[in-house]
C-alpha cells in the first residue's frame, strides 16, 4: 500500500529556490565551458593558419636557390603553394606570397593575391594580423637573398566566421539549456523535498501528538493522586483510585516503549539477524499469548495454516513477532465483545502471506490513507494510543514486505502482509 505525498505552497517555493540555484550554477559553469571552447578552437584554428603561413615562407626560401623561372619558384606563387592543402578547409582559403623589393614595392606574388601596401618591411618577432583592404590577415615575413623580403599571409575569414558560428550557436543553445535545466532541476527538486519536507512536517506532527498522549496519562495520574489524599480514611475509594492510577501507569509505559522502540527503528540501527522463519509457528505463539486479553473480551482467535508444509520467510524473528502482535493487539480490539480474530498463514504463488482478520467494523476507505501515520486512530472505541500499526509498517518496509488491506469473510477488516518466500 502506497500514501500519497502531498506537494503544499511551501514544497513548490523549496524547489523552486533548488532549481534556481542549480541553474545558476549550471549557466556559469556552461558560460566558462563555452569561452574556454571558443578559446581552444580559435587557438587551433589561429595555429593551423600560422603553420600554413609559415611553410609557405619556407618553400619560397627553398626556392631563391633556384633560377626565377624555375618550377620551384612556380609552385612557391601557386594559388596552393603546391601542397595541396590550404587554409582551413571550409572555404579553401590560400596561401598567398609576395616578393617584396628593398623599397617595399611587390616584385611578384601568388595569383589572386590582394594588392599588398608599398612600405617598408622590417624584420618581427613573431606573425601579426592586419588587415588588407577589408580582409583581416595573418602575414608573416623573412629577409630574401636579394636584399627584399618574402611575405606570405592567410585570409582569417574563415576564422572569424566559425568564431561568429560557435558565438552565435551558443547564444542561441544557451536560453534553451538554461530552461531545460531549470525545468528539470525543478522536476528533480520536487520529488527531492517533498520526502523531506514530509518528513519535517511528519516531526512535527509527531511531537505535538507525543507530548499530547504523554501529557493525558501523567494528569490522570496527578488527579488521582491529588483525589487520594482525600480519601484517607475511605478504603474501597482509595482501592479504586490506585487501580485507575495503574491502569494510567501501564498506558504510560507502553506508549513509551512504544516512541522508544521506534526512535531506535528511526535512526537506522544494525538490524537484528535475519533468518528462515516459519510464520506458522509466530502465528501460533500469537495467539497463545493473546490468549487471556481475548478470553477477558470473550473473543475467539483461531489460526489457519497449511498443515502439510511450513511457510517461510527471511526476515528478523523479533521484528515479524513485533508485527504479528500488533496485528492480533488490534484485531482483537476492534472485533467487540463476542467477536472473532482469525490468524492465517498461507502461500499466494511466490509469496508467503500472513493475514488478521476480525469481525469489527472493518476500515472506512476515507481511513486508509492514514491508517499507519503515527497516532492516528480510525476509532476511539477500541482505546489504544495510535503506535501500533505506525510499528507494524515501520517491520514491514524494513523486511521487504507488501501491505494488502481488505475486508474479512465476517465482515470485518483483512490486514494482509506478504514476503518472497524463503
Amino acid at each position: 500500500m502506497s500514501r500519497r505525498r502531498r506537494i503544499t505552497p511551501s514544497h513548490r517555493a523549496l524547489a523552486v529556490r533548488v532549481a534556481a540555484i542549480a541553474t545558476v550554477a549550471v549557466a556559469i559553469v556552461s558560460i566558462a565551458l563555452g569561452i574556454a571552447l571558443d578559446q581552444l578552437v580559435s587557438h587551433r584554428l589561429t595555429n593551423q593558419v600560422s603553420q600554413e603561413v609559415t611553410a609557405r615562407l619556407l618553400q619560397a626560401l627553398r626556392a631563391q636557390s633556384t633560377p626565377p623561372d624555375s618550377p620551384r619558384w612556380e609552385a612557391a606563387f601557386a594559388s596552393g603553394g603546391g601542397s595541396g592543402r590550404y587554409g582551413l578547409g571550409i572555404y579553401g582559403t590560400p596561401v598567398f606570397l609576395w616578393e617584396v623589393a628593398p623599397d617595399g614595392a611587390v616584385v611578384r606574388a601568388t595569383a589572386g593575391s590582394p594588392v599588398l601596401p608599398t612600405r617598408a618591411w622590417t624584420p618581427q618577432p613573431a606573425q601579426r594580423g592586419e588587415t588588407i583592404g577589408t580582409t583581416p590577415f595573418l602575414l608573416d615575413s623573412v629577409p630574401a637573398r636579394a636584399g627584399g623580403w618574402f611575405v606570405a599571409g592567410e585570409s582569417l575569414a574563415e576564422l572569424v566566421h566559425v568564431r561568429s558560428v560557435l558565438v552565435t550557436s551558443e547564444a542561441l543553445a544557451f536560453p534553451i539549456l538554461i530552461v531545460v535545466i531549470f525545468l528539470g532541476s525543478l522536476a528533480i527538486g520536487i520529488r527531492s523535498v517533498v520526502p523531506v519536507e514530509d518528513a519535517r512536517r511528519r516531526q512535527l506532527e509527531f511531537t505535538a501528538d507525543a507530548s499530547h498522549e504523554l501529557r493525558t496519562p501523567l494528569s490522570v495520574i496527578q488527579a488521582e493522586l491529588a483525589l487520594s489524599r482525600d480519601l484517607s480514611g475511605d478504603a474501597t475509594q482509595r482501592e479504586s483510585t490506585l487501580h485507575r492510577i495503574a491502569a494510567e501507569s501501564a498506558r504510560l509505559q507502553r506508549i513509551v516503549e512504544d516512541l522508544l522502540w521506534l526512535a531506535r527503528f528511526d535512526s537506522e540501527p544494525a538490524p537484528p539477524g535475519n533468518e528462515p522463519i516459519d510464520l506458522a509457528t509466530i502465528a501460533e505463539g500469537c495467539a497463545d499469548r493473546f490468549a487471556g486479553l481475548a478470553a477477558a473480551r470473550r473473543v475467539t482467535v483461531s489460526v489457519q495454516r497449511p498443515q502439510d508444509r511450513s511457510v517461510l520467510v527471511v526476515a528478523p524473528p523479533e521484528w515479524v513477532d513485533r508485527l504479528a502482535g500488533v496485528l492480533v493487539d488490534n484485531a482483537c480490539r476492534y472485533a467487540g465483545e463476542g467477536g472473532e480474530v482469525l490468524i492465517i498463514v498461507a502461500i499466494s504463488g511466490p509469496r508467503a502471506v500472513l493475514a488478521v482478520e476480525d469481525s469489527g467494523p472493518g476500515i472506512p476507505p476515507s481511513e486508509r490513507d492514514r491508517l499507519f501515520d503515527r497516532f492516528h486512530r480510525a476509532s476511539d472505541e477500541a482505546g489504544g494510543h495510535g503506535l501500533g500499526l505506525a510499528i507494524a509498517d515501520s517491520v514491514v518496509r524494513s523486511t521487504g514486505g507488501r501491505w494488502r488491506l481488505g475486508e474479512a469473510a465476517a465482515g470485518g477488516a483483512r490486514m494482509e502482509v506478504s514476503w518472497p518466500l524463503g
